[in-house]
């Protein structure tokens, strides 16, 4: 983290960084302190980002692995946009408004084979950016979900570095291939921008054509 804010800085934009447990009240604390610091109690653009699974069958998960999904997968979520509500409140009036962003993903529309409690966790995000962009659009705070497909990251590694599943996945995929991070990255960007202030509750999926292709 330490790197990469330094690899910014070097190029001339403002950044700060924050180690911490979204699952933990004090890393939520420590987040939110810092937020009202470095940005003046004003905040423009909120991503919510922070996510994990684990793949098995439903009948094979602990409950502990379910609470654990839940915990990082939608409560972080909620619990960092409600706190981080007076700051986007305090930045809506401003030009570009505010935008909060959930990562969520096409497993919440189709069954990909990425677990049922990854599922519902995702299902959960966008119901609950429906419901904030409803309460919270009158002041000015809009909120949507980015859902991709398989995306080139080190937690979908142990999938895609099975040549047979990959094939599926890409045979599945309109666009022939996996996403890239700096692909749905752009689509929270685009969320967060003057562009996109009159899109709020929706999500935009970023999936290659996925959910378009059926059979």
């Amino acid at each position: 983290l330490d790197a990469a804010v330094g690899e910014w800085r070097a190029a001339g934009l403002p950044a700060a960084g924050v180690a911490a447990d979204v699952t933990d009240p004090a890393g939520i604390d420590a987040l939110v302190a810092a937020a009202g610091r470095e940005f003046g109690g004003r905040l423009h653009a909120l991503v919510l980002n922070a996510g994990t699974n684990v793949r098995r069958a439903t009948v094979d998960y602990a409950p502990e692995e379910f609470d654990a999904l839940v915990a990082v997968n939608l409560r972080a979520a909620w619990e960092l946009a409600r706190r981080c509500h007076g700051m986007l409140a305090a930045a809506a009036g401003e030009a570009g408004g505010a935008s909060v962003v959930f990562l969520g993903s096409v497993a919440a529309a189709r069954w990909v084979g990425s677990g049922t409690p990854y599922a519902a966790t995702k299902a959960a995000l966008e119901g609950l950016a429906r419901g904030l962009a409803a309460e919270w659009g009158p002041q000015g705070i809009r909120v949507n979900v980015v859902a991709p497909w398989y995306t080139e990251t080190p937690l979908t590694a142990p999938v895609l570095g099975d040549p047979a599943r990959c094939a599926r996945i890409v045979e599945r995929t309109p666009l022939g291939r996996v996403a890239q991070p700096e692909e749905v990255a752009a689509a929270a960007a685009f969320l967060c921008l003057p562009a996109a202030s009159y899109i709020t509750g929706q999500t935009l999926a970023v999936d290659g054509g996925f959910l378009a292709a059926g059979m």
